[in-house]
């Protein structure tokens, strides 16, 4: 423990450039600035960058905290927030080992509760020094059927750019999320934009300046471990954000910003940017840093193979099956073989997922997709990042894959499926119907896209026939890259009645305002 403890927050040569070091300043946490690591230390530790709780179940969940320097991580939980008669659990020591980071997993809770919660950072050579508790809350998922289920999702933060403009009030949409105050949000991926630097102004084609809190690791693409750190911290200066961490639990996924755009196993980036080009190097690095700053259940610490696809089980309503469309993909290609074993989840994951679906008792099965499905998605002239190809006949590529799942579904007879998404940088919903099919061996089903939250707006991609999507509601700006102050950001909502087990998606904007709303019926093997 004798490492040198991180400065609480970037340096001064590192928060800013120039005049906008005044206002940006606003959104930091407060916990020392550019203080000098000596400085630092003394007094007791501290907790600046909030707290978070993520997959949280029934009877468990995990809480994230970040100190200033090596501490002892402290977590209370109470039915009240008064805190009497707290239960206390004793966390992990953190250290520079996981950039002073720590998660805690809480066992045992009571289902369908309210559960606040503290975190304290004890000195380790004093633990009666201790820091200023810092607190949160989230509820545990419910056990009974009349029990209503509540969720949000989105995705895409800080991309192309478009950073944590003070003059906006930062990322005000996770206010707007806030406000509804669901049960968890579950982030589609590209938490951050690795491979997108953010510069202190951007001119809009108006004339208007945008402008970003900047910080010395976000001044470039992200390539070593220290780098990729600081850009998962990036979005933890915002205090909306980090408002929005202390009251709702996450449900977090990845895709290729966490690393590099359309990045694939085995790729050797031609990017003049990078000196690493390896990305399997830099993919490592990057799924380091996304375990040391999100509370995921099956990363390191709680589970020592680690691996992002998990299943996620909110009662008999509802189960959260999580894809990872990143790590085990094949090559991007043309995607016209006739033969595709490895696809975008590869065999194992594949066998994951049609098994958990066929044992799932939830009324409701999400499948929290990172990429669309029938929406064509290019990497470069000829190739392609998702599954479609714009070939609208049989599956060829990739389509294989999800050919081979739909036919499971139908045939296992596997009620409630709809596929939930981001990715593509605006909102839609696409009904699959057999009807409108090349492929027709699977039953109807919906998928909704919602996206971005702090990040470029894009035009619509087009529509592959293959599983015949109708896009029933679409809201895209007609030019690519179009900021936050031209294009809402977008976010979805899923309510479940614990009554009548009706499942309403509602597609929102910043301001809370609903686009388009659908509900749909439970029991069904198809919609």
């Amino acid at each position: 423990m004798s490492h040198r403890p991180p400065s609480p927050l970037p340096g001064r040569r590192g928060v800013l450039r120039g005049s906008l070091a005044a206002t940006a300043a606003l959104a930091l946490p407060a916990i020392g600035g550019a203080a000098a690591p000596a400085f630092a230390l003394s007094g007791r530790p501290k907790a600046g960058w909030g707290v978070q709780a993520g997959d949280v179940t029934a009877h468990s969940g995990l809480v994230w905290v970040r100190s200033d320097r090596p501490a002892r991580m402290i977590v209370e939980t109470s039915a009240t927030e008064s805190f009497r008669n707290p239960v206390r659990w004793r966390g992990p020591l953190v250290g520079a080992g996981t950039d002073f980071t720590g998660t805690t997993r809480l066992r045992g809770l009571p289902p369908g509760e309210q559960i606040h919660y503290r975190v304290l950072l004890a000195d380790p050579d004093d633990p009666r020094r201790t820091s200023e508790p810092v607190t949160g809350t989230f509820r545990t998922s419910p056990v009974r059927r009349r029990d209503d289920v509540r969720f949000l999702w989105s995705g895409d933060i800080a991309g192309q750019g478009w950073g944590i403009n003070p003059d906006r009030g930062g990322y005000h949409v996770y206010e707007d999320m806030r406000a509804l105050d669901p049960d968890f949000f579950l982030c589609s991926g590209d938490n951050i934009y690795a491979d997108g630097p953010i510069l202190p102004s951007v001119t809009l084609p108006d004339g208007r300046v945008w402008r970003n809190v900047t910080t010395e690791e976000k001044a470039k693409v992200a390539e070593t471990l220290a780098e990729f750190r600081g850009a998962f911290r990036y979005n933890l200066l915002d205090e909306n954000l980090r408002r929005f961490n202390a009251q709702v639990p996450t449900i977090t996924q990845w895709d290729d910003h966490e690393v590099h755009n359309n990045w694939y196993p085995g790729q050797i980036l031609s990017d003049n940017r990078y000196t690493e080009k390896n990305v399997d190097v830099l993919s490592a690095r990057s799924l380091r840093a996304f375990s040391e700053y999100f509370p995921v259940s099956t990363l390191p610490p709680g589970d020592a193979d680690g691996r992002v696809y998990r299943v996620l089980r909110q009662g008999p309503l509802l189960d959260v099956f999580v894809l990872d469309m990143r790590t085990y993909r094949d090559a991007n290609s043309p995607n016209r073989q006739a033969d595709d074993v490895t696809g975008i989840l590869g065999a194992e994951q594949l066998a994951w997922l049609k098994r958990e679906l066929s044992t799932s008792r939830a009324v409701w099965k999400v499948i929290a997709s990172d990429m669309p499905l029938g929406l064509v998605v290019t990497d470069g002239a000829v190739n392609f990042e998702a599954m479609a190809q714009g070939d609208p006949g049989a599956p060829l590529g990739r389509e294989l894959q999800i050919a081979e799942l739909l036919r499971h579904i139908k045939h296992e007879r596997i009620t409630g499926t709809l596929w939930l998404t981001a990715d593509v940088h605006y909102t839609s919903a696409q009904h699959y119907e057999p009807s409108h099919a090349a492929f027709q061996d699977f039953e109807p089903f919906w998928e909704f896209v919602s996206g971005p939250l702090a990040a470029g707006g894009f035009p619509a991609a087009k529509l592959d026939g293959t599983f015949g999507p109708q896009q029933v509601f679409l809201k895209a700006p007609a030019r690519a890259n179009t900021s936050p102050a031209e294009t809402p950001p977008y976010f979805g909502e899923v309510e479940i009645d614990g009554g009548s087990g009706e499942l309403t998606v509602r597609l929102r904007q910043e301001g809370g305002d609903v686009l388009f709303t659908k509900t749909l019926q439970p029991g069904r093997v198809g919609q």
